[in-house]
């Protein structure tokens, strides 16, 4: 990351064959500004904010991925 909220933030994806289907792998990896705070916030709130966000975005991208026009 260059500029932005967030002091680093690394998002990768990772497509493996799985069977007759495509297995995807997130990896995201964060660190909040402002040290000790920036901690608990990520624990408190942001940690579980990101990944339900992930988890939403994912499905999005499986449903088109999966459409067959």
């Amino acid at each position: 990351m260059i500029s932005g909220a967030f002091k680093s933030f690394r998002h990768e994806h990772y497509f493996t064959t799985d069977g007759d289907g495509t297995l995807m792998r997130d990896v995201f990896v964060f660190e909040s500004p402002l040290g000790a705070v920036g901690r608990v916030f990520n624990a408190l709130v942001l940690t579980k904010y990101m990944t339900n966000l992930l988890v939403q975005r994912n499905k999005v991208i499986k449903q088109f991925a999966e459409f067959d026009s």
